[in-house]
């Protein structure tokens, strides 16, 4: 599986951006996918999850009501994004897609994309 971000980018506090994931291959065995962070000098930390039928997602406090995460499906590609709003400078981060497989818990990772938040 390939997973491949896009979306990041310098923005100011309050505004808002989207992410995407764009996920291509053997996505059959993915069960769900989520968006991870991390900000210089900290441990990653989940921000967000969601199953690829979209009926079950999950948010870190942090982010709970700012953020949305979403997915769609077409021929076999999954696609999912996380819509933030009222951006904050503590938002600064690497943000990496994570895709969790069936059976056994594999993990892909793609390579991340940078949201930085100026004040």
């Amino acid at each position: 599986v390939q997973l491949v971000e896009s979306g990041g980018g310098l923005v100011q506090a309050g505004d808002s951006l989207r992410l995407s994931c764009a996920a291509s291959g053997s996505t059959f065995s993915i069960v769900a996918m989520g968006w991870y962070r991390q900000a210089p000098g900290k441990q990653r930390e989940s921000v967000a999850g969601i199953t690829t039928g979209g009926d079950s997602t999950n948010y870190a406090d942090s982010v709970k009501g700012r953020f949305t995460i979403s997915i769609s499906r077409d021929n076999a590609k999954n696609t999912m994004y996380l819509q933030m709003n009222s951006l904050k400078p503590e938002t600064t981060a690497v943000y990496y897609c994570m895709a969790l497989h069936y059976g056994g818990g594999q993990r892909s990772w793609g390579q991340g994309t940078q949201v930085t938040v100026s004040s």
